[in-house]
């Protein structure tokens, strides 16, 4: 089992690792003032990252959808990004939401991006990680995840975790996901050291 967390998830908390190229990255919770970063990256996706993300075609993205992905509140919606740490300008990297279904829900739906230039260097797992270990603390046991048919990467990660498909009328799969599996999986097989960054920097204890 997981030891409880003795470091408190908050707007400041923020952890420095490398991707698996050797560039440095800082990961931290998302923002309300993070819009903006939020924009740009959605801009900065290809159309097919774009499309696999948000299931649309849109290029400038709904102000709406800008709005809702920056109310995160770190217990109904929870959210990690990642900048590159370099130059001045520490250009959004990708991010990942936890997004409960209902307040309090020990349930909430999983959805990640990463730009097209930070992907296959272990950005996802960190970011999955930094947000598995926030929602255990959170009190969320389960995810539920959305992903198109043609999204290999993103069912070849899930199910990598231990998400298990469920049955579902539409054409995208549905999977579930248990937040202690999953976060077992990535501290037991062998993941992007900043993984283990991760990991460490909530405290958590190898499972025993």
């Amino acid at each position: 089992m997981f030891a409880s967390f003795d470091v408190p998830i908050t707007g400041t908390n923020e952890i420095e690792t490398r991707l698996t190229d050797g560039r440095r990255v800082n990961l931290r919770p998302i923002r309300p003032s993070d819009q903006s970063r939020i924009r740009d990256g959605i801009i900065e996706m290809s159309d097919q990252a774009r499309y696999l993300r948000f299931f649309s075609t849109f290029r400038e993205p709904p102000e709406g959808i800008v709005k809702r992905l920056g109310a995160v509140d770190g217990h109904t919606h929870i959210g990690w990004g990642a900048l590159l740490i370099e130059g001045d300008e520490h250009p959004a990297m990708g991010a990942v939401h936890a997004i409960r279904t209902q307040e309090d829900s020990p349930t909430a739906e999983l959805a990640i991006a990463v730009l097209d230039e930070y992907q296959g260097l272990g950005l996802a797992r960190m970011l999955i990680a930094a947000v598995l270990a926030h929602c255990l603390k959170a009190g969320i046991q389960t995810m539920d995840i959305h992903i198109l048919p043609e999204n290999k990467p993103a069912t070849t990660l899930m199910l990598s975790l231990g998400a298990r498909r469920t049955p579902a009328l539409d054409s995208v799969y549905h999977y579930t996901l248990d937040v202690k599996d999953a976060l077992l999986a990535l501290s037991h097989t062998k993941q992007p050291a900043g993984v283990a960054d991760v990991l460490a920097s909530f405290d958590m204890l190898e499972p025993v």
